[in-house]
């Protein structure tokens, strides 16, 4: 098949007319002319481009341009660099290469290098020179046009590039040239010892920069200085410096105006998946003094068991980092050591872990269903699209090549574990009554790998820029055609990771990214390879048809955060600004107190009464404790064996910000998983920190009847018992606690200290300082503590009142307590109030109940005050909970 363009769309010819009026006022044509020997000028700059516009009209050139396109106006040129912003998947490489047949018919400009960062870039440079060709050829009236990449070895067709009087157009890799010790920029004896790179320099050429941001480093911005350019065209989605920007389709323009696929993520997490030694190894962090590794385990927390990031250097035992974890085992983790270089840690009795890799945690059942879903995916839409002459490619990318296919001891390829999987679920699915027959070929055949090959012709890990690399990514530049034709069986492709930048297929409707943790790679570079319109059999883009250009993520974190993460990118590369997101630092104040305010009679009244400290002691009837722990674990709610949950959402962009709407969800079980049974007795006494002995515990567990269900997943189970049995403990503490004071220890005056804080709809602001201790702004946490304040400055019967500090803390057995307010309401006599408000309506966790509970028995060891939860100053006198 042939793919056909379009050559009327609007938001391409601006992109075009951009860069053509660069050059408003330059002379129609440069004429042809030809140099006597006795002239003095090398003969290479017979048809070297010529600039007769000096620098101050073509800044008023940019100037008129960034107008009309609404940008931000430069002040004067930042060199002879202008800048064209287009979205991934919008035709930027079509776009600089219909310039180039631009800035030749208008003004007569021959000679064009292309420098490109990558392999894969390049080699998807060159397939878009050929298959654009005959359209432009056509649309231009068909001058002659020569294009070629550069190659080290075959240095004398440069001179063609100097000397002839066709459009020329050099592919070129940065690399190339970057060097001095390049072949490029050595004197060669082929061309009677002139260095190749002359015959560049000397045609003076327009440079096409594709994707700039990788090529900011002083010694690759020095190379292509060198190149002697008459002007550069930067072109990418992600600048990193946008030199005299002339025209910008960001990513949410792009997205309203429908010129990419739609967005949808099928977010795979596990849940309740604790139950076995987990280690993924994030980053290496290595400086010139320390070397550690930041890994993610599963630590014992008051809460239960939590998955965290953690420092470790070598000698750590991850026993210990987890907070004595009893799955990790003491001594069975040690960090042995860690290898910067190669991004490895080894673990004793682990062996080896790669950044980025697992061990543990239900990674493979992660992945396998991962792949379940994508094949699911990609039925549904063959399906959809059944007679609409689409065809239907899903992309998966995978960072081991042995995971897709290995080699046994003979050198004879073997499945990997991804090909298994994906064999499997081909083979399940198609047999569906309402998929069968819906893609004709045998599971061999639908899917293949592409990556690069060592001398062996065995498959390697690469990262995308090696000599191994180029055969693999030429292989599937040329295959595009061949991919969208719906005969061609090759309908699911695998991939290293390095194929994400450089390659894209407008058929692509699925990704799915089959990483051993989740994926580090950046959200507009994964979804790249598939936001371009779809394509039919005939080659015509299908345009305005939102309900087939839907790209599906399958990917192994949430909908919310890949939506989030997808936002912070846009912002950070594309210079996007969303509405209200990120907060103003200039709209930070600070909080400020009285410098007289601990002199205040009314306030030192009010401390005196509240300053002092309180300790506890609880006493229970163990009896009762096991009777009613034993039927508060009865009833704690089923335990229930690891699950992933599947939640669908759609992906919405604009100005607001990228969103995800939810759309669908269901559950998937894990069944027959390995399960090591941990001793449930001491994790209960240890980390629940109930403080109870082992028979005790036993006792309880025993009675309840649910023994059995540790067995189906042992951690939620003891997480659910220790809630359940912390629960009772709490409800007969507050019966049973006494609080009394502590000798003279009393809260020090050094709590209250002004700290910065943003303002928003809570904060008040004190307009009469004699009444509390604060000047100026105060932070409160809700809207009934900003009435409760406004009440105390207007209620006469409100002698004084102030926000209690953080540093105010009353200990109780669940946790420190922080109350709200101190005040003194006088009517006739003063009385003494410590006040937590809370809306009539609002619903507090058992463990907040329980600690207002706390404080108010911490209040009953104080002469005078009395403890109110209330909504407003009214309901003070009111004796209420």
């Amino acid at each position: 098949m042939r793919l056909n363009f379009n050559p009327n769309q609007q938001y391409q010819l601006d992109a075009i007319n951009a860069a053509i009026s660069v050059f408003e006022g330059q002379a129609a044509s440069q004429n042809e002319f030809s140099l006597a020997p006795e002239s003095g000028v090398h003969p290479g700059s017979m048809f070297a481009n010529r600039l007769d516009i000096d620098e101050e009209q073509i800044l008023k050139n940019v100037q008129a341009i960034q107008n009309k396109n609404e940008l931000e106006v430069s002040p004067e040129l930042d060199g002879m660099h202008f800048s064209v912003e287009m979205e991934t998947g919008t035709g930027k490489t079509y776009v600089y290469l219909r310039t180039i047949y631009e800035l030749n018919q208008k003004y007569g400009f021959r000679k064009f290098v292309i420098v490109v960062p990558s392999v894969a870039i390049r080699e998807g440079v060159l397939k878009n020179l050929s298959v654009t060709h005959e359209h432009l050829q056509t649309l231009y009236g068909k001058p002659p046009v020569y294009f070629s990449v550069y190659d080290s070895s075959r240095v004398s067709e440069l001179r063609n590039f100097s000397l002839s009087d066709s459009i020329q157009i050099l592919v070129i890799n940065i690399d190339s040239f970057a060097k001095d010790e390049n072949v490029i920029n050595r004197p060669n004896d082929k061309l009677t010892g002139e260095k190749p790179i002359d015959f560049i320099k000397r045609a003076n050429p327009i440079v096409i920069v594709d994707e700039p941001q990788n090529m900011e480093s002083d010694k690759r911005k020095q190379a292509i200085e060198n190149l002697n350019y008459l002007c550069t065209l930067r072109y990418s989605a992600t600048h990193a410096n946008r030199y005299n920007l002339i025209y910008s389709l960001d990513p949410v323009r792009a997205y309203e105006l429908g010129l990419v696929k739609q967005i949808e993520v099928n977010s795979i997490l596990a849940e309740n998946d604790f139950n076995a030694a987990y280690v993924c190894l994030k980053r290496i962090n290595a400086t010139k003094r320390t070397l550690s590794a930041s890994v993610e385990i599963d630590c014992n927390t008051r809460a239960g068991v939590k998955r965290k990031v953690v420092k470790v250097e070598p000698g750590d035992d991850l026993y210990q980092r987890s907070n004595n974890r009893e799955i990790y085992g003491s001594g069975r983790y040690i960090v042995n050591e860690i290898d910067a270089i190669e991004g490895i840690i080894d673990l004793s009795m682990a062996g080896e872990l790669r950044i980025g890799e697992t061990i543990g945690g239900m990674t493979d059942e992660r992945m396998k269903l991962q792949i379940r879903e994508t094949v699911a995916e990609h039925f549904g839409k063959e399906k959809n699209l059944k007679g609409k002459n689409v065809k239907v490619i899903s992309l998966f990318f995978i960072d081991r090549v042995a995971n897709y296919r290995d080699y046994g001891p003979e050198g004879e390829p073997v499945k990997g574990k991804f090909a298994q999987w994906f064999e499997q679920a081909f083979r399940e699915l198609s047999r569906k009554k309402e998929y069968k027959n819906l893609i004709p070929f045998n599971v061999g055949e639908v899917h293949d790998g592409y990556f690069s090959q060592d001398r062996a012709s065995r498959w390697q890990d690469t990262r995308g820029n090696s000599k191994a690399d180029d055969d693999t990514f030429r292989l599937i530049m040329k295959d595009k055609e061949r991919l969208l034709d719906p005969n061609e069986p090759l309908r699911f492709i695998f991939s290293h990771s390095a194929l994400r930048e450089g390659w894209d297929n407008p058929n692509v409707f699925q990704i799915c990214t089959l990483n051993e943790t989740q994926s580090e790679t950046k959200k507009r570079q994964e979804i790249g390879r598939g936001m371009r319109l779809a394509v039919d059999s005939e080659g015509n883009r299908i345009q305005r048809d939102m309900a087939i250009n839907r790209l599906t993520v399958i990917a192994n974190e949430s909908y919310e955060d890949f939506a989030s993460q997808l936002q912070s990118e846009i912002e950070e590369e594309c210079g996007v600004r969303f509405g209200n997101r990120i907060k103003d630092k200039r709209e930070r104040t600070k909080v400020e107190y009285r410098e007289d305010f601990r002199l205040d009679k009314k306030f030192k009244a009010l401390w005196r009464k509240i300053k002092y400290q309180t300790t506890y002691r609880v006493e229970y009837d163990t009896q009762e404790l096991i009777k009613q722990a034993a039927k508060a674990v009865e009833d704690m709610g089923d335990v229930v064996e690891p699950l992933f949950r599947i939640q669908r959402a759609e992906i919405g962009m604009a100005r607001e910000g990228v969103g995800a709407m939810r759309r669908r969800g269901r559950a998937s079980r894990v069944k027959g998983s390995a399960v090591t049974m941990p001793d449930v007795l001491s994790y209960i006494q240890n980390h629940g920190r109930t403080g109870l002995t082992r028979s005790t515990i036993y006792e309880i567990l025993s009675r309840s009847g649910k023994l059995g269900d540790a067995l189906k997943n042992p951690q939620m189970f003891m997480d659910k018992a220790v809630a359940a049995i912390k629960g009772v403990l709490s409800d007969l503490m507050v019966d049973g606690i006494r609080y009394e004071k502590v000798g003279d220890r009393e809260y020090e005056l050094h709590l209250f200290e002004g700290y910065e804080f943003h303002k928003d709809g809570h904060t008040f602001k004190v307009t009469k300082e004699d009444k509390t201790v604060n000047t100026g702004w105060l932070p409160l946490d809700s809207n009934v503590e900003k009435r409760f304040a406004r009440d105390c400055e207007e209620s006469e019967d409100i002698e004084f009142y102030f926000k209690l500090p953080s540093g105010f803390k009353i200990k109780t057995p669940i946790g420190n307590y922080n109350p709200d307010w101190a005040l003194t309401r006088k009517n006739g006599k003063a009385v003494y109030f410590i006040a937590e408000t809370k809306a009539r309506d609002q619903e507090l966790k058992t463990s907040e109940e329980r600690k207002i509970e706390f404080g108010k028995k911490h209040c009953e060891q104080l002469d005078d005050v009395k403890f109110r939860k209330v909504t407003s100053v009214e309901e003070l006198d009111m004796d209420t909970d």
